[in-house]
């Protein structure tokens, strides 16, 4: 027997006689033990796949399968031959006197570096179920959240192909976390992640080309050149350029002002996301470690390689040629316009006014109107705020007689909108052709609001109905109207709007979402809080405005199989100790 001191950690299993009679027994813990080749093994009982009980399985040779999804492990050390099912945790066994004692702790050690490894192997290689194990363990043990998204922010962007539609989900993912609850995060990080881990699936490693030799040249000039480069598609030159510029130590500003002039050069690129793309890589900085800069940014330079320019494009030409306008008034705007300590005052009225003429079917006043906003010397970040109000308007009013592929229209003119204003506001020197591209967008929208939907109208209620029910209404195929009209009764009854936002991230994490849903959440949720800072009515009819637009997108894209979030479900259910097999 082992001494009295460690009694306690030990687990009496039987007599050698009794257990290899047994062949397999389950004692106390849930710890399987096996007499196999005149040796005495014991592991967890547990499958770590997905739990099936190992108890029940064929040891041959020193591999003990599992009999549900036939992963395998050496029945000594626990360690499994199929990358998709984790170890097994293994225990020590004692025997003495023929009775056989297993410890109660296992010798698998689990802490966050090895669920960080796990992470890892679990993005390279692409495995759903891994990655999702790996956050529930990582979250359990502590890790931050930010941190756990860091992993595939950099594991992603250190592959060939350049920034794709997975990082910008889980970036996106990652910039709501505080919106949701736990389980919320859970699955905000794992659909990130599992996003991340698809979209770079089977890329091979990008070395980064290399700076310049060193050399006195201002950012000035390197600005000049990048623009040069990207102008005649000419990315190898590009990223030699922003690498230089890195290496000289250009703050986050210079090198944003150096992008995204490049950026919006020309009209509208690739319909909008690759200055979203650009936005989501600069919000990615506060995730990563600083020594991965260069290698975040330079991911964003093969999207220039050959984006499609929207002044190229028929309906930016005819039956009004939109581009010239567009032209002249660039050539009228004031050669800087740098942060001011204070700008003139807008009223509610004069804001109301602008979306007006930004939802009108005048794009020549339009412009105008933008332009005189510029020259007066008002709020550039307000007025790109206001074009995001009403893109968010042009779905509230998206007609379901539409085409249902003509969501994305309206879709994107939304989330470009929301990344020119967190731009805008995240610099010191705002790009303004692109506050014009966002409001032509608005304009050529305007057929998908004919007929309007009409906005709508609260029944009256004593008090906010459950949050269940909008779910509920989510289950049902066609319930844009219906959602929408059940928040409008939500909010108007003085329900929790921060409830409402997590209930309707859940909405979207539920789902086996397209890249645009997850973008319109986060750009939703980002635009909501830019109106936080005021109360006054108009401003409470924008934050209503932009809450609509999310829960009528996201029900017009409901329900769909949720597959993926049953993944993380599964993980979380596994780590929980529940008997999945059962089931």
């Amino acid at each position: 027997m082992p001494a009295e001191a460690e009694k306690s950690d030990w687990i009496f299993a039987g007599t050698l006689q009794e257990i290899q009679q047994e062949r397999a027994t389950v004692i106390k813990g849930g710890i399987a033990v096996f007499h196999h080749e005149d040796q005495v093994y014991a592991v967890d009982n547990r499958c770590p796949h997905l739990g099936f009980p190992l108890h029940v399985g064929s040891l041959c040779d020193g591999i003990l399968t599992c009999h549900w999804h036939h992963a395998r492990f050496d029945v000594c050390s626990g360690g499994t031959f199929d990358p998709w099912a984790d170890d097994v945790p293994s225990h020590e066994v004692r025997i003495e006197e023929d009775d056989v004692w297993v410890h109660s702790r296992s010798r698998t050690v689990r802490d966050s570096d090895k669920q960080l490894d796990r992470l890892k192997s679990g993005l390279e290689q692409n495995i759903g179920i891994v990655i999702a194990k790996a956050i529930v363990g990582l979250l359990e043990s502590g890790v931050p959240a930010v941190e756990i998204a860091r992993i595939g922010i950099e594991h992603g962007t250190r592959l060939s192909g350049g920034w794709n539609s997975g990082l910008t989900i889980l970036t996106a993912m990652t910039r709501v976390l505080p919106k949701l609850d736990k389980m919320g995060k859970l699955l905000a990080l794992y659909q990130g992640l599992h996003h991340a881990a698809r979209s770079s699936s089977g890329r091979a490693e990008r070395p980064l080309l290399g700076q310049l030799p060193s050399g006195e040249v201002s950012q000035e000039r390197l600005t000049a050149w990048y623009r040069n480069c990207i102008e005649v598609r000419d990315t190898q030159g590009a990223e030699r350029i922003l690498l230089t510029a890195i290496s000289k130590g250009a703050s986050d500003e210079e090198l944003a002002d150096m992008m995204f002039t490049a950026v919006t050069d020309h009209f509208y690129l690739d319909g909008g996301h690759t200055l979203d793309f650009h936005n989501k890589a600069f919000e990615s900085l506060r995730f990563v470690r600083p020594e991965k800069k260069a290698q975040v940014l330079a991911s964003l330079v093969p999207l220039l390689g050959n984006p499609t320019r929207s002044e190229e494009l028929h309906q930016w030409q005819a039956p009004i040629n939109l581009v010239e306008p567009l032209r002249d008034a660039f050539r009228q705007l004031p050669a800087h316009l740098e942060e001011q300590p204070a700008y003139p005052s807008v009223t509610a009225e004069e804001e109301e006014k602008m979306v007006a003429v930004l939802l009108g079917d005048q794009p020549l006043t339009t412009i105008d109107a933008l332009l005189e906003w510029m020259k007066d010397g008002k709020d550039p970040v307000q007025l790109a705020r206001l074009v995001v109000l009403a893109a968010g308007e042009r779905i509230v009013r998206f007609h379901t007689q539409n085409d249902f592929g003509d969501w994305i229209a309206v879709l994107h003119t939304f989330t470009y909108a929301q990344a020119v204003h967190e731009t805008a506001s995240r610099g010191r020197r705002p790009q303004p052709r692109a506050i014009f591209y966002g409001a032509i967008s608005v304009y050529l929208d305007r057929f998908l609001n004919m007929p309007p939907a009409a906005r709508p109208k609260p029944a009256p209620a004593d008090q906010p109905p459950a949050l269940d029910e909008l779910l509920q209404l989510m289950d049902q195929r066609q319930q844009v109207n219906e959602a929408a009209a059940w928040v409008a009764r939500y909010l108007h009854a003085g329900g929790d709007r921060q409830a409402l936002m997590n209930t309707l991230g859940h909405a979207l994490l539920r789902e086996d979402a397209e890249f645009h849903t997850f973008q319109l959440y986060e750009a939703a949720m980002t635009a909501y809080d830019s109106w936080s800072d005021r109360n006054d009515p108009y401003a409470e009819q924008a934050k209503e405005t932009l809450l609509l637009a999310a829960t009528r997108y996201l029900a017009a894209h409901a329900p769909t199989a949720r597959e993926t979030p049953h993944t993380a479900r599964i993980a979380w259910r596994l780590y929980r100790g529940e008997k999945l097999f059962e089931e």
